[in-house]
């Protein structure tokens, strides 16, 4: 017999991370175990790695949703857009919903706290940083109408995105006031697509 709650996919899922993201900000990444989220969520540790192959993955749960939007706005612009032009889109569009992508939203300093506390969370991070650097690259390398070098895009596209929230992070976590970070957050978003638009996001003129 399954034990209480290990049915219904979804429900089971989002129950799991409820319970990960609660004990991990209450407690700390590293002093909470697998096997006692799973206890608390009512189902077995078999199950939660079912639904996460790592623990890192229970609370840095947005991955898969970092992946599909950066396929979304390459795929899915219109003829007459330029990739740059969309992912700009994109990220404007997290910016201004308080999206838990755009490093602005409301649980920003407890998520970066807890972050910057986990030697294995920095890892993780980082190791998903570089799968979507190669994501997004490889959209653009196949897109017909994208005339610029992916590769190169994609690198200082995530690079720069990442260390825009690491900075914000860094003063969030400090205390700053977040009207004022947040404005500062905006004004270097548009500071990174300048820069991306007058460097990588045109294909070179013929000599």
């Amino acid at each position: 017999m399954p034990r209480t709650g290990e049915r219904g996919g979804p429900r089971t899922r989002a129950r799991i991370l409820e319970v990960a993201n609660r004990v991990f900000l209450e407690r700390g990444y590293e002093a909470v175990t697998v096997a006692e989220i799973a206890r608390e969520a009512g189902v077995s540790s078999v199950t939660v790695f079912n639904h996460f192959p790592r623990k890192e993955d229970l609370f840095l749960d947005r991955a898969d949703d970092a992946v599909d939007l950066l396929r979304s706005a390459v795929r899915d612009r219109a003829p007459d857009v330029e990739a740059l032009t969309a992912l700009r889109d994109m990220s404007f569009r997290l910016f201004d919903t308080r999206h838990p992508l755009s490093g602005v939203n409301d649980s920003s300093v407890p998520f970066f706290r807890t972050i910057a506390g986990s030697p294995a969370l920095i890892a993780r991070a980082r190791a998903i940083e570089s799968e979507l650097r190669r994501t997004l690259a490889e959209e653009l390398d196949s897109d017909p109408a994208f005339e610029g070098d992916g590769t190169l895009l994609a690198a200082f596209f995530i690079a720069g995105y990442s260390d825009m929230m690491v900075e914000t992070a860094r003063h969030l976590v400090a205390g700053e006031p977040a009207e004022t970070v947040v404005k500062d957050h905006r004004t270097r978003l548009e500071r990174l697509f300048t820069a991306l638009r007058d460097g990588v996001g045109r294909p070179s003129p013929p000599r």
